[in-house]
Formats: C-alpha cells, sequence, structure tokens
C-alpha cells in the first residue's frame, strides 16, 4: 500500500511526524506537506505566485518528504499532478493539532486537502486530535494505523472522504468508536482592534465555542463522550429537498 501522507499544521508538526512512523510500519508513505503552519485555509489553492518545492528530511531518510511553500490543497494537487510517478493507494491528511468538528470542516484546511484526494477518486482520511494537555498523538497514530489496515477490504462512494476525530487520552480510555453525522459548532467570535508601529490600525480575530449541540448522532457529542468520530462527508452541497421548491418561484427572466 502506497500512502500520501499530509496536513495543515506544516511538516515539522508532531502530528504528522507520528502518523508517518506509525504508518510506516505498514506502507511505502510519501510526505506532501505544508513548509509552515496553514491552518484554517479551506480549499484555498495558489494562483498568483508560485509554489516553491524542495526535499526534506527530519528523521528517517527512507521516506520520501517534500516541503511545499502552498496551503494543504496545493500539496495534493501537486503531488498528484507533478511530484508522484503514480496515483498513491490511499491519502491521508492530519494528525491536526486540534478537533476539526461539525462545521468547522468548511475551514478546515486537514479536511480540504482529503476532500482534494477524493476529488481525484481517491480513497481519503482527515484525522484529527481533539485538544489535550498532553496531546496523544500515539493514540491518534495508531487507531488510523488500525483504520489504513482495513481500508483495502471496503470502498467508498465517490467524492466520499472520513473525517476522523480522536479524543487526546490514552489509548485504554477510549470510549469507542462512534459513526457520526456532522454536528453544530457555534463561535463567539471577538475582534481586538490594535495599532501597529506605524500607526496603521489592523484587527487580530479570535473567539471560542459558544455553542455546541447535544444531538447524539453527531461528531461532536461523540468526542465530548471520549469516542472516536468517525464521519463520512462528501461535497455535494446541493439541497436537493428544496429544488423543486426554487423552481415554482417566479424567476422569469423577461
Amino acid at each position: 500500500m502506497h500512502v500520501l501522507l499530509t496536513n495543515d499544521d506544516g511538516i515539522n508538526a508532531q502530528g504528522i511526524q507520528a502518523l508517518w512512523k506509525a504508518i510506516a510500519e505498514i506502507a511505502t508513505v510519501t510526505v506532501v506537506a505544508p513548509d509552515v503552519e496553514r491552518s484554517a485555509t479551506s480549499q484555498a489553492i495558489t494562483v498568483h505566485h508560485p509554489i516553491r518545492v524542495d526535499r526534506h528530511c527530519i528523521e528517517n531518510p527512507a521516506i520520501c518528504a517534500w516541503r511545499i511553500g502552498g496551503t494543504p490543497t496545493d500539496c495534493v494537487k501537486i503531488a498528484l499532478e507533478a511530484l508522484l510517478p503514480a496515483a498513491p493507494d490511499i491519502v491521508v491528511s492530519g494528525i491536526n493539532h486540534g478537533p476539526n468538528l461539525g462545521t468547522d470542516v468548511l475551514y478546515s484546511g486537514t479536511v480540504s486537502a482529503a476532500i482534494e484526494a477524493a476529488m481525484h477518486r481517491l480513497p481519503a482520511i482527515a484525522v484529527s486530535l481533539d485538544n489535550g494537555n498532553p496531546f496523544e498523538f500515539e493514540t491518534a497514530a495508531q487507531f488510523t494505523r488500525r483504520l489504513l489496515l482495513e481500508m483495502p477490504h471496503h470502498s467508498l462512494p465517490p467524492n466520499t472522504l472520513l473525517n476522523v476525530n480522536i479524543p487526546s487520552l490514552q489509548g485504554d480510555k477510549i470510549q469507542g468508536v462512534a459513526i457520526t453525522k456532522l454536528g453544530v459548532r457555534r463561535y463567539e467570535n471577538t475582534f481586538e482592534r490594535r495599532q501597529d508601529p506605524r500607526g496603521r490600525i489592523y484587527y487580530w480575530m479570535g473567539g471560542q465555542v459558544a455553542d455546541e449541540e447535544d444531538d447524539p448522532a453527531t461528531d461532536v457529542t461523540a468526542i465530548k463522550n471520549g469516542k472516536i468520530s468517525i464521519t463520512p462527508i462528501h461535497f455535494d452541497l446541493t439541497n436537493y429537498g428544496i429544488i423543486q421548491e426554487v423552481r415554482n418561484w417566479n424567476l422569469s427572466f423577461n
């Protein structure tokens, strides 16, 4: 099995290093990851300046690695269309330093890299670790390894990926695995007004989760309960239920 591994926290992030070491025990791994952190970049691509690419090795020279001056989506695009001689068997994005639950997936660079792989008709997994002190990356890496061993025995529908969120707990504290739907997370954003040394005004955005639903079927609730959440997601955003209703609107052009 050949795994393409990427992330949005950057090639030096602890999460991706833990994951490539665990996966290298069962597969050939190619790492193509951003040169620096590119969190919350969603599906952004680089079109107005060059994408810098260079070979990179941290600890394991047996693993082929490229460091990319672009977004997570750039990483997958350039890997599949320019760097790799053949398509990988599966693409894994992560381990993200923090969860990607519910509506967070719309902003997530981690999930967007997996979406890009699915758009290329490849099996894809986005893996995120809930906030913890410390982060239990080894637990997440070992579960991802187990999931990769299971994947060849199944198939996903077109344009579908698995969004995996793992509690930041030691393995014996995990309360099971839940197959979930996306929940809803609402944030209370703050914009701190600041002034730079030249007197120009700028704003720094922050915020925290203000509201999370308690639907027991969601990824949000699964993580609250100490369970690993696996959510099959796809990127057809069409609301088929109201297509006919909108057709009935008075929208003639003339």
